[in-house]
């Protein structure tokens, strides 16, 4: 007799463990990564005005990481859907190399250099290996795409570029980057490599979905 309760017994948790698994296998379907595990909710965010989402690159030239990560982030740029908008703001973290690579970025930027000028700065650093440690060295290089080199250093020293930087930093602080690349979907989701996060595909796998949730869970268009 107890042999005969305790089989039943077992018959009963193995039907209810194949009734439960199909209910759990939706639920990790539906919420594959996870607040405070795969991402990190800002604090203090702003609240999302229109349909335009915005995805923004913490990053610095004379990181390795940031280096390796770029043909995936250019990947993902080629695909992502037209109302993502990409951007990128340099990390300083108080190094002063760091900083003479942000204010060169910001410089560029707003000199409207293309998109060319970006990968071959990180070319010159990571392939050629030729490091550059001044803003005259800077203007040289960029002055291979068209622009004047005195008018790139005197835009690096402008009130505006300045400007720009130290805004940069406080987004930096705000968004609490410890690390680079780093990666914050609407200014409300920061994520970043860890045990949870192993790869640079998880990284923007995460990063999709976060504009997923954000479009009311539906597929972006």
């Amino acid at each position: 007799m107890k042999k005969n309760v305790f089989q039943l017994m077992l018959a009963l948790v193995a039907v209810l463990s194949v009734a439960g698994a199909p209910a759990m296998a939706q639920g990790e379907e539906a919420q594959p990564y996870q607040e405070g595990l795969h991402y990190t909710v800002i604090e203090q965010a702003p609240e999302m005005t229109g349909d335009t989402h915005t995805v923004e690159e913490l990053f610095s030239y004379l990181c390795t990481h940031c280096n390796t990560f770029e043909p995936y982030i250019a990947s993902w740029k080629a695909r992502k859907p037209d109302h993502v908008e990409f951007r990128r703001i340099p990390v300083v973290f108080g190094r002063s190399s760091w900083e003479l690579y942000a204010r060169g970025f910001v410089t560029a930027e707003m000199m409207d250099l293309p998109e060319e000028a970006h990968l071959a700065m990180m070319d010159r650093l990571w392939k050629e290996k030729k490091i550059m440690r001044s803003m005259e060295e800077l203007a040289e290089f960029y002055s291979q795409f068209g622009i004047d080199r005195d008018k790139f250093l005197s835009t690096s020293r402008s009130f505006a570029v300045d400007g720009k930087l130290r805004k940069d930093q406080l987004l930096v602080q705000k968004y609490g980057i410890r690390g680079t690349p780093s990666l914050v979907v609407n200014g409300k989701y920061r994520v970043a490599g860890n045990a949870a996060v192993p790869s640079f595909d998880v990284m923007l796998d995460v990063v999709d979905f976060l504009i997923e949730k954000d479009s009311g869970d539906k597929p972006a268009p």
